[in-house]
């Protein structure tokens, strides 16, 4: 496997990863467990941070004139990152609700 198949199974590899550690980290909050909820925010943060640069050499590599040809595979690794970065999101309002409850 390589060229954009390899960055596609990286994106989605490190974004999914992120998207579970921010699920994890509702369930902590949920708990009571702030610290623990805010580690697992970060650590999910640089998980998707590696999906991120994966995705934009890809872009730059289009930007610089090479064709990305359409991909079922890199398709689903698009829908993944924006999945992960709306996680992430809600997340971080559901820890901030719970704190305010707790």
């Amino acid at each position: 496997m390589e060229g954009m198949e390899l960055l596609s199974f990286q994106i989605i590899s490190a974004v999914g990863t992120a998207r579970s550690m921010y699920i994890e980290a509702i369930q902590e909050a949920k708990n009571g467990k702030f610290d623990e909820a805010e580690a697992l925010i970060k650590e999910g943060s640089d998980m998707f941070v590696q999906g991120h640069h994966a995705h934009a050499e890809l872009i730059q590599k289009e930007a610089c004139g090479e064709q990305t040809p359409f991909s079922l595979l890199l398709m689903h690794a698009e829908d993944q990152l924006m999945s992960a970065e709306a996680f992430k999101i809600i997340a971080e309002e559901l820890i901030a609700v719970y704190k305010r409850l707790g």
